[in-house]
């Protein structure tokens, strides 16, 4: 489950980036290209300029909302009394430190 939130945020990422990359923020960019020579575009620039900026908080938003959601996709070792183990405590409580040694020659 957790692989599928990666992959979500990885795309999500990237696409933010490519739309955060579009704009110009003196007003060139993409949205002078479509709508600066005619007003007889489908899009003009103002409308470029706001779907370019919807797009980008939209996706900060998933961006954000996937990676506090990923949190509860992470497994983790819980004991009775619903506290997180470390590793070390895993490791010890698997293999015991203080065993007996039987040695043959004594």
């Amino acid at each position: 489950m957790y692989s599928v939130f990666a992959i979500l945020i990885i795309i999500t990422s990237i696409l933010l980036v490519l739309v955060v990359l579009v704009q110009n923020p003196k007003g060139g960019g993409l949205s002078s290209t479509f709508g600066g020579g005619s007003s007889n575009q489908i899009m003009g620039a103002k409308k470029t300029t706001d779907f370019l900026e919807k797009t980008t908080w939209t996706l900060a938003i998933v961006l954000i909302s996937l990676t506090m959601l990923s949190n509860f996709a992470i497994t983790r070792n819980i004991d009775s009394t619903n506290e997180i183990k470390s590793q070390e405590q895993i490791d010890e409580a698997i293999i015991p430190q203080n065993l007996p040694q039987d040695n043959p020659l004594n």
